[in-house]
């Protein structure tokens, strides 16, 4: 067997030529006496002609062919008549005249279409061997792997180097759970699958490989969402003696030439930058979609003496960082035509966000003629009417939704409304593509529910330095205001979806031991979870940073797909389980007993009364 072309490569340049084709029949035609069949591969489709003038044995055989049916051709490249040529398949000027051709293998009826767009997502993973046969699939995989191949490329020419890390190695869940592995010869002991390849990209810097890359695959054991996965795919970058700007401007060229290999779509580059601060501001998220033009406006200064005791009472409320209140403001453009049932479901919406309500103000003409439409104007007084106009610089025709609780409420109930009602009277163009670094994000976070401090990124994101004095001053409570000192940390944002993320990493020793402490993790703790790392520091540890990109949502979002589970070739569903093989699934006592394990778990059933 030996294949000569590909479906979707034989062209009229062809003509004449002899070949011998691979595939699959997509679809038979009997045209009373001629049969044609659609050949499919994984590069498209090309039509072969099976007539009884050329070969009559031939032409008999081919009654049997059905749909998918796995077959050898081999035949001639002639041009199709005039009246049949279709100028939209790439194929679509010539067809193979059929000499001989051999049955590989026969198929069952399939449970499905291969076009039929409306396929639950269920039924598409239980038969992913087939799903996968679908042209969307195909093209969206092979784009994968272009994208790939330019990243690869793109590294390999910047002087980095591909290095393996580790797939089993110690836990240190400090985020989402690990996946745990027994280990069958250090009996009660287990290995992690990795959540990220964090810490062995450090060591690599630390032993002088300067420039580091994998494309490499991750697990964390976790709720899923469209865009989550148990196991997903990261390019994973580490280099030494490096700024921030030098890891973006590596990560710019390795955007900018996918984009333009896979899409011929030019990125312009830099990519813009603005600060966590500045992200929080304007947009309430910390991966703001910036080809919405809709931006918050803060009024908490304004509303400090309202008459509306809500705004009022927000506007007064202190606490460290998101837990102080705050009053914000939504402008919309045009948005006074929206309707009462459009308003209410709004509300409905910030709900899901801890909002207890969505304020609002039609502004149906200038507040001094009575064109404020709203239940809550009486309680404004002028002066604070004309502050709302100098801040959201509203007009005529708009409307302006209003947040008032805890910072961190407001921003995320009226940043996410900010994402719908841009979608919803469409202000943002579907076909575009914008990108934002987002900087200086906060180094500690505080838990309100365990009561402590925890890391933003991660334990080893070096603080700005200029902010290092906070850790030795204290607010009128007498506690260190830890949530003010930025990180060294950035996030690369495409269309509202962070795909990828990194820092500078401390390089010294007492600095790391010194976060740790921070986030309450003790000497001994330390030493157990991290010793290996706090060690190496200790012998000439360069100043290090890096980067890990999302290959899944990177490449799902360049193809504009609702979900990662379109990108990647055998996914897990949202209860993390491959309904395919039927994983996760039980093992028996024997190989349990080899890994001196037992399983407490017993389904409701089974439970005594």
């Amino acid at each position: 067997m030996k294949r000569s072309h590909f479906c979707n490569d034989v062209r009229k340049e062809q003509i004449g030529d002899r070949i011998t084709l691979f595939g699959w029949v997509n679809r038979r035609r009997d045209h009373g006496g001629v049969i044609f069949v659609d050949l499919r591969d994984r590069t498209g489709l090309v039509q072969v002609v099976f007539s009884p003038e050329r070969n009559a044995e031939v032409h008999q055989q081919a009654h049997v062919l059905r749909n998918e049916y796995v077959l050898q051709i081999e035949g001639t490249v002639a041009p199709r008549p005039k009246e049949t040529e279709n100028p939209k398949m790439p194929t679509g000027l010539i067809e193979v005249d059929v000499d001989s051709f051999t049955i590989l293998n026969a198929s069952q009826t399939l449970p499905f279409l291969l076009d039929d767009e409306d396929l639950g997502e269920n039924t598409r993973l239980t038969y992913r061997f087939l799903d996968l046969r679908r042209p969307q699939m195909q093209h969206n995989l092979s784009f994968r792997h272009r994208v790939n191949h330019t990243i690869r490329t793109v590294l390999d020419g910047a002087g980095f180097l591909d290095i393996e890390t580790p797939m089993l190695t110690r836990s240190t869940p400090e985020g989402a759970r690990d996946y745990l592995v027994p280990s069958r010869v250090n009996p009660g002991q287990f290995y992690a699958l990795p959540q990220s390849p964090q810490l062995f990209k450090q060591l690599l810097m630390i032993s002088g490989y300067d420039r580091y890359f994998q494309i490499t695959r991750c697990f964390r054991d976790e709720d899923l969402r469209a865009d989550r996965q148990p196991e997903f795919t990261q390019v994973d970058l580490e280099m030494a003696f490096v700024e921030e700007e030098d890891v973006m401007a590596v990560t710019e060229e390795v955007i900018h030439e996918s984009f333009k290999k896979a899409l011929d779509v030019t990125i312009s580059t830099p990519i813009p930058k603005i600060t966590y601060a500045q992200a929080m501001e304007q947009y309430g998220l910390d991966a703001p979609d910036v080809r919405n033009p809709l931006v918050l406006t803060d009024l908490t200064e304004q509303m400090k003496n309202t008459g509306f005791k809500v705004f009022s009472a927000q506007s007064r409320l202190k606490g460290p960082g998101g837990l102080r209140g705050a009053v914000k403001a939504l402008r919309v453009p045009g948005g006074a035509k929206l309707t009462r049932k459009q308003i209410d479901n709004y509300t409905k919406f910030v709900e899901i966000y801890g909002a207890k309500g969505l304020a609002y103000i039609k502004i149906n003409g200038p507040w001094q003629e009575e064109g404020w439409q709203s239940p809550i104007v009486k309680f404004f007084s002028d002066v604070e009417k004309e502050a709302i106009v100098a801040a959201t610089q509203a007009e005529t025709g708009d409307i302006i939704f209003f947040g008032a609780d805890k910072l961190s409420v407001v921003n995320e109930a009226l940043g996410r409304l900010r994402v719908v009602v841009g979608n919803d009277l469409k202000l943002v163009d579907p076909e575009a593509f914008g990108l934002v670094w987002v900087t200086e994000f906060p180094l500690l976070q505080w838990d309100d529910e365990s009561k402590r401090f925890n890391a933003v990124h991660h334990p080893f994101t070096a603080p700005m330095p200029e902010d290092l004095y906070l850790l030795d001053e204290v607010d009128e409570e007498g506690v260190p205001p830890l949530h003010r000192i930025r990180s060294r940390a950035y996030d690369l944002v495409l269309n509202g979806t962070e795909i990828g993320g990194g820092s500078i990493r401390i390089h010294d020793p007492k600095m790391q031991r010194k976060m740790l402490a921070l986030l309450e993790i003790g000497p001994e703790e330390a030493e157990d979870k991290f010793g290996f790392l706090l060690r190496a520091l200790e012998f000439g540890a360069p100043p290090h940073g890096g980067l890990a990109l999302g290959m899944d949502r990177l490449v799902a979002l360049m193809l504009k797909t609702d979900s990662i589970r379109d990108v990647i070739a055998f996914p897990k569903t949202q209860k993390a389980g491959c309904v395919l093989t039927q994983a996760p699934s039980k093992v028996d006592q024997i190989q349990l007993r080899e890994l001196h394990l037992r399983s407490t778990f017993r389904a409701k059933t089974e439970e005594k009364p």
